[in-house]
């Protein structure tokens, strides 16, 4: 049974306010509790009980999956092994995301791996959203792990966020791309408080017109501390881009390491980082409109990170 609070987080991390339709897995406190398939898409759990196969028919169209995980009991950690086979020519939505209510003393983690095994022509959307709440003293801590292959010709928008609660975060993604396949990858994420988040991004681009685009919008408030590390391996004909831009506030942190190596005379690569504070006259011209200073400030933090 799912309860109002991990409701709540469902909402937040999946944008779900009922049962979805379509194929979806729910995990709650360690356990599944809720599952659907559909005809073209199948959710199997792993043999050994470490987390779920999601295989999707070749051909599959305007069909969505979701995958929430929500934590409610303190001192709960976990890992979770989640393999995604999408077919070739395939067209749909996969959602994730996990939210952690921690109202303890002891520390909630969990860390989730996903990998995508991405066929010939195939479209993903993907959808990633980290929340966390709750008044203990206890850290609610979120390592997510994503490992893409992808085949020739497929593509793949990964939308990652990461916007309240989390104390700490360690992101690590790899993509391997085939002539072609084509990846877009764009990370929101602020952080307050003592929170450290580090995200660190390694695309390489295998084959002749592979393509990619990786861009980071983020900010930094309070005694944060933030570290995007983006790197490109160009080993062909390709073309690469990665993009960081950030706002720093108050003491916080921020690092930006991008990184490009090009095997291949023709591998066309570019990085661009940008990390500063808001604008005195921005918040100025807001608060001649009727904004305080915090409202003008929130104003620009919500309209950045949109």
């Amino acid at each position: 049974m799912i309860d109002e609070i991990q409701k709540t987080m469902l909402e937040q991390v999946a944008d779900l306010h009922a049962v979805p339709e379509g194929a979806y897995n729910i995990r709650a406190n360690g356990k599944m509790a809720a599952r659907n398939t559909t005809a073209n898409i199948d959710i199997i759990t792993k043999e050994d009980g470490t987390g779920i196969d999601i295989r999707i028919k070749p051909g599959t169209r305007h069909e969505s999956v979701h995958i929430p995980v929500v934590l409610s009991e303190s001192g709960l950690t976990e890992t979770v092994y989640n393999d995604f086979y999408i077919g070739e020519d395939a067209d749909v939505v996969i959602v994730a995301g996990c939210g952690i209510h921690n109202c303890g003393t002891q520390n909630s983690e969990h860390d989730g791996v996903h990998r995508f095994f991405i066929g010939k022509n195939a479209k993903v959307k993907y959808v990633e959203k980290h929340y966390g709440s709750g008044d203990g003293s206890g850290e609610r801590i979120m390592n997510p792990g994503t490992e893409v292959t992808m085949e020739e010709g497929s593509y793949m928008e990964m939308e990652t966020t990461q916007i309240k609660g989390v104390d700490s975060t360690r992101r690590s993604t790899t993509a391997n791309l085939e002539a072609g396949a084509k990846l877009i990858i764009r990370e929101r994420l602020l952080t307050h408080g003592h929170q450290v988040a580090v995200s660190n991004f390694e695309v390489s681009l295998n084959g002749e017109d592979a393509s990619a685009n990786v861009i980071s919008r983020s900010v930094a408030k309070e005694e944060s501390q933030q570290t995007f590390i983006s790197k490109i391996n160009g080993n062909a004909k390709c073309a690469g881009h990665t993009e960081c831009d950030a706002i720093i506030m108050d003491n916080a942190k921020i690092s930006a390491v991008p990184e490009l190596t090009a095997n291949n005379p023709d591998a066309a690569l570019i990085h661009e980082a940008a990390i500063g504070k808001i604008a005195g006259e921005q918040i100025i011209k807001l608060m001649t409109l009727g904004l305080t200073e915090e409202e003008a400030e929130a104003q620009i933090v919500n309209g950045f990170l949109k």
